[in-house]
Parts: C-alpha cells; sequence; structure tokens
C-alpha cells in the first residue's frame, strides 16, 4: 500500500505512468468513452481547509471512474472536536477505500497516515501541494513535452507549492529558479526533509525579472494563502514587485507558458494581461487537477495497468 503525501513519495518511473495514465483517462473523458475501474470503490475526502478545485476534482472525478464519494467536514464529524486523529483514521479507512485530506499540518496528515488501512492522498497541507505540481506538470508535457532540463521560475512566496515544485525539480531533472521577498524565502531543509539536493535543481534570485530570464514556465500563487490572513496587510506591502507582468513574461522565452493553481486575484501576484493572455494555461490546468488525480486514485487502488 502506498500514501501519497509529499510529491517525493514516488519515484521519476512511477510519474512518467502516472503522467501517461493521465493523458489516456483524460483521452476517454474527452471521447465521452465509460471507463469505472473504480466500480464500488469509495474515496473520504475530508476538509478543514475550504475548497472548490479540490473538492470538484476529486468528487467529479471518482464518480467518473465508477467510484462514490463521501465528504467530511470538521463541522459534521468528530475531527473537529475530542477524537484523535489515530482514531479517526482506524474507523474511516475501515469503511472506505481511499482518503483524501486537505488540512493544515503536515504531521497531521502523516497521522492520519500512520493508522490509516488504505492509501491517504494529501489534498493540501501548509507545507505541501503534490496533487497541484503534478497536475501542473501534466499541463506542460501537453503543451510543450517533457519537462526534463527545462527552467520554471516561482515568483512569490516560499510555501508549499514552492516547496513542491522543488522536489518535483530533484526527482525529474529540471530547474526551479526562486524569487521571494526576504523573509518569505522556500525552507530547503522542509522541501528536502533535510537531504542534500541534487545540486543545480534550484535557484534563488532576490530580483523577480532575473529569475524569469529564459524561463520555460512562469508559476506563481496568492501572496496570502489560507490561515495567514492576519498577515495579509504586512505581505500586500513586501510581495508588492513579485507581481507576474508582462515585462516578466517578456523576460522568459518566447513560448513560455503561465500557470497559477487559482483562486487568482488580479493586480496583485499576477496582472490581468498575463492570466488571461495567451501565454496563460491556466484552465486547462485547473481541470487537469481532476484528470491527474483520477491517475493517481486509479495507481493507487488498482496498481500500474496495461491499456
Amino acid at each position: 500500500m502506498k500514501h501519497y503525501l509529499q510529491f517525493s513519495d514516488f519515484n521519476a518511473d512511477e510519474y512518467n505512468y502516472l503522467f501517461s495514465r493521465a493523458a489516456i483517462i483524460k483521452g476517454k473523458f474527452k471521447s465521452y468513452e465509460k471507463y469505472h475501474p473504480l466500480f464500488d470503490r469509495t474515496l473520504a475526502m475530508i476538509f478543514e481547509k475550504a475548497s472548490t478545485r479540490t473538492r470538484v476534482s476529486f468528487e467529479a472525478g471518482m464518480y467518473q471512474l465508477g467510484g462514490s464519494v463521501v465528504h467530511l467536514t470538521t463541522g459534521d464529524s468528530q475531527l473537529g472536536r475530542s477524537e484523535p486523529i489515530d482514531d479517526s483514521a482506524r474507523v474511516i479507512s475501515r469503511m472506505t477505500d481511499l482518503v483524501m485530506i486537505r488540512t493544515y499540518e503536515q504531521s497531521k496528515i502523516e497521522r492520519f497516515a500512520a493508522n490509516s488501512r488504505v492509501p491517504v492522498i494529501n489534498g493540501l497541507t501548509n507545507e505541501f501541494h503534490p496533487c497541484q505540481i503534478l497536475a501542473d506538470i501534466f499541463t506542460f508535457i501537453e503543451h510543450r513535452g517533457s519537462i526534463k532540463g527545462k527552467t520554471v521560475t516561482w515568483v512569490g512566496d516560499g510555501n508549499n507549492m514552492a516547496n513542491t515544485w522543488l522536489q518535483a525539480a530533484e526527482l525529474l531533472d529540471f530547474t526551479v529558479h526562486v524569487s521571494t521577498p526576504s523573509g518569505y524565502e522556500v525552507d530547503e531543509k522542509l522541501a528536502f526533509g533535510g537531504r542534500t539536493p541534487r545540486p543545480g535543481c534550484y535557484k534563488v534570485f532576490a530580483d523577480p525579472m532575473q529569475a524569469c530570464k529564459d524561463a520555460d514556465l512562469v508559476t506563481t500563487d496568492v501572496w496570502t494563502s489560507m490561515g495567514y490572513e492576519a498577515e495579509n496587510e504586512k505581505r500586500m506591502k513586501a510581495f508588492a514587485d513579485w507581481c507576474v507582468d508582462s515585462d516578466m513574461m517578456a523576460a522568459a522565452k518566447p513560448d513560455a507558458l503561465f500557470m497559477h493553481c487559482l483562486p487568482a486575484h488580479r493586480g496583485e501576484e499576477v496582472m490581468a494581461d498575463v492570466i488571461d493572455g495567451p501565454q496563460s494555461v491556466v484552465w486547462d490546468e485547473a481541470e487537469n487537477r481532476m484528470h491527474a488525480q483520477k491517475a493517481l486514485m486509479e495507481y493507487l487502488l488498482l496498481g500500474r495497468l496495461d491499456s
């Protein structure tokens, strides 16, 4: 049994398989081909952080694969009351086949997985967001082919997305250029679990324009992630020069793509003419959360399939 708690839980070969399966599964969806490999399987979705894309992509994806879904929040379960998470894991995993959790601390999802009899998927934590990067790389492959040897520029907060991009770069042999305001840097120790990363998998730039130079992909996120709302005013000032605009995109390669995991605040972390412009693939990226996650759920429950 495998869990998917951070991007580094899988190896490059497994990711190549998942990207291939996601393309096949997406093709079936686009051609209206019925495909129910997870018939009679149940996904439990646990939300301590609210979500639009995570809920819709997992719920719709599981139904499209022939399975069913149980949706839980802290307001309608014992998770938000007095029951230890270890006990919740033991109970929920006896009644379902797969669990997706969107929560705050990574330690909480790790405790749940340690006591679960079924695979557990990280739908987002403060530290990592592996399903989003899985979808982002799948989207890049769709548009530009292999990401190996390419340059991805991260502009903004050194958050869970940035941490996960660093893990992906080390595993899949590309480079991430990171540019964050002072005080909001990526925590290398957290991203790599205390290991020394592959040399050259990421580079740090004080100037976001320099970070964008010759990039194949420029990507960002909101300046104030969920759970950090009390810092919003401070962050608005600190991040003022880290708005992805047309000048930054012009510094990247002519065919560079722009991505954003959404929701987006036009005029803050990205200008409208970028996110709504011809280099933006954010809507493909959003849809691909569903297809990439379907491949992931299929793999966790059924292993590798030949067709």
